[in-house]
C-alpha cells in the first residue's frame, strides 16, 4: 500500500496538474503574453537522465512517477499565498515545468545549456550563472519549481520595490548587502558576452566600464566606492525609465 506522505504528494500533484498549456516558443520582437511565459520555462529546463522517464498526463497516479519524482513542490493553496498567480496559472506554470522537468528540479549546467540558446552569437555562460544564483534562493545548486514560480512572481508581478529588490540581490554577487565596483564590472562584461561580438551598432571595447562609471555616478550618492540598496532604490524610483521597464512584464501570463 501507499504511504500516507505519497497519497499527498500524488494529490498534491494531481492537483497542480489539472491545467495544461503547450510552453514552446521564442517571443517575437513586441512581448506577446504566450511567447514571453514560454520563454520564462524555456530558461528553466530541469536536470534529465537517461534512466529517468518523462512524465505524462496517463502516468500521473502510477507507482513509477513517484519514483522518478525526487522533489515534491509546495502544496498549492500554500503557493497562491506565497506569490501573486491563481491557482489556474500554478496548474499552467507546474505543467509545463514538470514535462520538461520531471525530477521536480533543474541545476546550473543545465540551466546554461539551455540559456545558451537564446544567444548563439555570444557567450552566455557567466550571466546565466549570475542569473542561476539568484533563482536558486537556498544556495544548493539546484532551482525547484517553488524557487521558480516564487522569483517569476516578483518578475512580473511584484511592486516596483519588490522587483527592484530583486534586481540588487542579483548585481550583488556575495549577497554581502551592496554592490562593488568589481561585482558591476563582472555583470557587464558577462552581458556584453551574452550579447557577442557583432552587434549592431557594434560595441566598443570600453563599453563596460563605461557602463559601470554610468552607474557609479547615478548610484553611489556618499562617493564610498559602493552601492547600498538605499542608494539603489533611491535612485531607481526617481528614475522614469527604470520604473517604466520595470513594468515591463506586468500582465505577460
Amino acid at each position: 500500500m501507499k504511504s500516507r506522505s505519497q497519497d499527498q504528494s500524488l494529490s498534491d500533484s494531481r492537483e497542480l496538474d489539472r491545467s495544461y498549456d503547450p510552453l514552446t516558443g521564442n517571443p517575437p520582437s513586441k512581448p506577446n503574453k504566450k511567447t514571453i511565459k514560454q520563454r520564462f520555462l524555456k530558461l528553466l529546463p530541469c536536470c534529465r537522465s537517461g534512466s529517468s522517464p518523462s512524465v505524462n498526463e496517463g502516468s500521473i497516479g502510477d507507482e513509477g512517477e513517484l519514483s522518478t519524482v525526487c522533489h515534491r513542490p509546495e502544496r498549492l493553496d500554500r503557493l497562491v499565498q506565497q506569490t501573486n498567480f491563481s491557482k489556474k496559472e500554478l496548474q499552467v506554470l507546474y505543467r509545463g515545468f514538470k514535462n520538461e522537468c520531471p525530477s521536480g528540479v533543474v541545476d546550473e549546467e543545465t540551466f546554461k545549456s539551455i540559456y545558451a540558446q537564446f544567444f548563439p552569437q555570444g557567450d552566455s555562460s557567466m550571466y546565466a550563472h549570475f542569473l542561476f544564483e539568484a533563482f536558486d534562493t537556498h544556495n544548493n545548486g539546484l532551482v525547484s519549481f517553488k524557487d521558480f514560480v516564487v522569483s517569476l512572481s516578483i518578475i512580473l508581478r511584484g511592486s516596483i520595490t519588490d522587483k527592484l529588490n530583486w534586481a540588487f540581490n542579483l548585481y550583488d554577487l556575495n549577497k554581502d548587502g551592496c554592490i562593488t565596483r568589481e561585482e558591476m564590472t563582472d555583470i557587464m562584461h558577462s552581458i556584453y558576452e551574452m550579447m557577442g561580438k557583432y552587434t549592431y551598432p557594434s560595441v566598443k571595447d570600453n563599453a563596460p566600464k563605461e557602463h559601470v562609471d554610468s552607474f557609479f555616478q547615478k548610484m553611489d550618492k556618499n562617493n564610498d566606492g559602493v552601492v547600498t540598496i538605499e542608494e539603489f532604490l533611491e535612485t531607481c524610483q526617481k528614475d522614469e525609465n527604470i520604473i517604466q521597464s520595470m513594468h515591463m512584464f506586468d500582465h505577460v501570463i
